[in-house]
């Protein structure tokens, strides 16, 4: 998702004292301290994930790294994650099916939690995602299919949330999909902004359902899920413009 933060102002109190460190004003500090609040709240909500019965324990934890702005990384948060990584499992019908996330850390590491022995790949840019080990593969989709040739044509359910909204962003993941893909029957989820509705449509044959993703933290662009396939009774279905 491409989201902008701008970067207070900084203002010094006393200009005679040129040795003394640079102040920020109350504002600018208010508004940095709410920016790294949210950034804790944000973690804090996916560390602990409540089970069904309404417990916690060592099983339901997930653990993601603190997301970074610069790299326009907005996590989803619990409800999506777990409602999105639900709808991958039940497309694995066959124990062999394997699994492709395209920028989307989150959904890979509740998949794995609800499921520790699914077959899954997390194409990502963010280098501390090595801690997966070969799981991992490092992504930069300026290089669409700058990949492996072991993961050509290997995958029966690609899911993608590309990082901008852009309309070649949208293009180049697009063929990175089409190099990830089985060319038999496969399964497609892509998390990106309404405004890429038709672009979705005419580049991927992808239409919205009526679950809305959400973020942990605080987005102005209207997210959508769209897929290649109707689910049916699963998240919400697709919605009725289609």
């Amino acid at each position: 998702m491409e989201e902008e933060l701008r970067t207070p102002k900084t203002e010094v109190f006393d200009d005679a004292a040129d040795d003394d460190p640079p102040a920020l004003s109350s504002h600018a500090l208010a508004a940095l301290q709410e920016f790294l609040k949210e950034q804790s709240q944000s973690l804090a909500d996916h560390e602990t994930v409540e089970t069904e019965g309404g417990g916690t324990g060592s099983e339901s934890e997930v653990a993601l790294v603190t997301e970074d702005w610069r790299l326009s990384q907005f996590w989803y948060d619990p409800e999506t994650a777990r409602t999105v990584a639900q709808e991958v499992l039940s497309l694995c019908s066959d124990s062999n099916y394997k699994v492709a996330c395209i920028a989307c850390p989150t959904l890979y590491a509740y998949l794995k939690n609800m499921d520790p022995n699914i077959s899954v790949q997390l194409l990502e840019y963010d280098k501390r995602f090595e801690q997966y080990g070969s799981d991992f593969t490092f992504y930069d989709y300026n290089q669409p299919e700058d990949l492996p040739l072991e993961l050509k044509h290997t995958y029966q359910v690609v899911v993608a949330d590309p990082p901008y909204l852009s309309k070649e962003c949208l293009e180049k993941v697009t063929q990175t999909i089409s190099f990830l893909v089985q060319p038999q029957k496969s399964y497609l989820l892509l998390l990106t902004g309404e405004v890429q509705r038709d672009r979705a449509a005419e580049l991927l044959g992808l239409y919205p359902c009526n679950f809305r993703p959400q973020h942990s933290s605080k987005l102005g662009n209207e997210f959508r899920l769209f897929t290649n396939y109707d689910p049916g009774d699963r998240l919400g279905g697709w919605g009725q413009e289609n």
